[in-house]
């Protein structure tokens, strides 16, 4: 979105000085000419000051399915705090200057890897993500019987939910800890039964340089049980403030 914006008002800007060349080289006193003018001179300047925020300072995100219920619902519409964690450098995914790295507990958007999508969505440039980071680097994650446990201790998660009755037992998929690892880091769980992950998973350690992601609605989230851990540089920002609707408006 940003990127278009920003294309947008680049094509304005060189019609704004195509208009303005040619209002001086054939003196044109047009008044509609001048009202066309002013509103394209308008335009590229607000389309480049849209991108530069968006990319750069806040976004606005609508939330896309109920993975995150009940702390967020689909249709809610957030502003998303894009330099607490680093501004981006455009054209890449690297990030400069964070205020301070994302901690658990953090309501992340997220670019979402590419073993979380479909070859279509991929294709369309993939789609962005909002998950509870509930570990970081180095954290042992477990979850038994729908309960998550960090570093062998059971996590105090009342925002979490648990919509479905059905607990699936634990899964025996491989032979050692090490290949369940492996397994897990490369993506592969997400072409197995969820059965067989959702309510028993782990344990696994988070790689360096990776947060575990997960939804607050645990039965119904597509997140990092699945998909894998999530590497630093795809975070975009931090959940800041539900604004709409105004009878949901909250600072997260």
């Amino acid at each position: 979105m940003e990127f278009k914006l920003f294309i947008a008002g680049l094509l304005f800007f060189v019609l704004a000085m195509i208009m303005l060349r040619t209002k001086k080289k054939r003196k044109i006193e047009s008044k509609v000419f001048a009202t066309i003018y002013s509103w394209v001179d308008t335009a590229w300047t607000a389309l480049l000051a849209a991108s530069f925020i968006m990319f750069f300072i806040i976004q606005a995100f609508k939330i896309p399915s109920g993975s995150m219920k009940n702390t967020f619902i689909e249709g809610d519409h957030l502003f998303v705090n894009k330099f607490i964690y680093g501004f981006h450098i455009p054209l890449s995914l690297n990030r400069v200057a964070p205020l301070r790295q994302v901690q658990r507990g953090d309501i992340v958007v997220f670019k979402a890897p590419d073993t979380a999508l479909s070859s279509a969505e991929i294709a369309e440039g993939g789609k962005d993500f909002i998950k509870r980071c509930v570990a970081i680097a180095g954290d042992k994650v477990e979850v038994k019987n729908k309960l998550l446990f960090v570093n062998d201790e059971i996590v105090d998660e009342p925002y979490s939910i648990h919509s479905d009755s059905n607990l699936y037992p634990k899964a025996y998929l491989f032979e050692t800890q090490e290949e369940y690892q492996r397994a897990w880091e490369m993506g592969i769980f997400a072409g197995i039964p969820g059965a067989l992950i959702r309510d028993n998973f782990g344990p696994v350690i988070v790689p360096e340089g990776h947060y575990m992601m997960m939804g607050d609605n645990r039965d119904f989230s597509l997140d990092s049980r699945f998909w894998g851990p999530l590497a630093d540089k795809y975070v975009k920002g931090k959940a800041l403030l539900r604004y709409w609707p105004i009878t949901r408006i909250k600072i997260i």
